[in-house]
């Protein structure tokens, strides 16, 4: 299973899937449960950044991973089994529905994949939309001995290192959430930007094998707070190399650790 589907793939068989919805904004936490009842993926059920995929913030960063306990409890209100097929979309190209897909294959679970598009490609094909709230049958998820791939504040610069911010962030020309502006010291930028072609898909994986050929295989990918870090790490999947470790805590825990920083073009 690739990680990547399409909208004709999908909507040929929805049914053999849990569609998750995982749109979400960082000015606006709250819009994504509206926007997603207001419309949705037929079927689709709602899942939120900070509540199902992320335990509290503090000093591990804006969005830490959950307990163990807590994500597996969260699968099985989902309905979704070891077994399940699972598509994640969001209205960002992908930007958030990537840390869904990596979380599950974090800890083991490979039938995981984003709808390339998200919701607007979806919608752009003339596709059924659906409305309201989607409650599934409960399941039960085991809980997972680990998240595999997670790489810490302490090793980051050790490590070939890739920010996926955009390049004001990277730079320092601002910071609207964390304590300081810049970036880890030694980080390269590879934007989420870069990723996609002008319709919001990703590029083919020729382009994306060709985008990430600078870094070794043992790069860690980060970001602002472990979220759009995914994206770059699925972008990596996609070009045909294997997952790379992500750097959870990201510039939101390496900025209250009060950690060197860089600002400017330069690693």
């Amino acid at each position: 299973m690739g990680p990547l589907i399409t909208v004709t793939q999908l909507a040929a068989s929805p049914e053999r899937y849990r569609i998750c919805d995982v749109r979400w904004d960082l000015t606006d936490p709250a819009i994504g449960r509206a926007t997603y009842e207001a419309g949705h993926i037929p079927g689709a059920v709602f899942v939120d950044l900070d509540e199902d995929l992320a335990g509290p913030a503090g000093a591990k960063g804006r969005h830490p991973l959950p307990p163990l306990t807590d994500f597996a409890a969260t699968l099985g209100r989902l309905g979704i089994t070891p077994e399940t097929r699972v598509v994640a979309y969001d209205d960002a190209a992908g930007r958030l529905a990537a840390r869904l897909w990596w979380m599950l294959r974090a800890i083991g679970h490979g039938q995981a994949q984003v709808l390339d598009g998200g919701y607007q490609a979806w919608v752009d094909e003339g596709c059924d939309i659906g409305i309201g709230n989607v409650t599934p049958e409960p399941a039960r998820y085991p809980v997972p001995s680990s998240f595999s791939g997670v790489a810490g504040s302490d090793r980051v610069l050790d490590r070939s290192l890739i920010d996926a911010r955009s390049p004001d962030r990277y730079r320092g020309d601002h910071e609207p959430v964390d304590p300081k502006a810049g970036h880890i010291p030694g980080a390269h930028n590879v934007p989420t930007s870069e990723n996609l072609d002008e319709s919001g898909r990703f590029l083919d994986p020729v382009a994306l094998a060709e985008l990430y050929s600078q870094f070794p295989d043992d790069v860690v990918v980060s970001c602002g707070s472990g979220v759009t870090a995914c994206h770059d790490a699925l972008a990596m999947v996609v070009a045909g190399r294997e997952l790379p470790d992500v750097y959870v805590g990201s510039f939101s825990e390496w900025s209250r650790l009060d950690l060197p920083v860089v600002t400017g073009d330069r690693p």
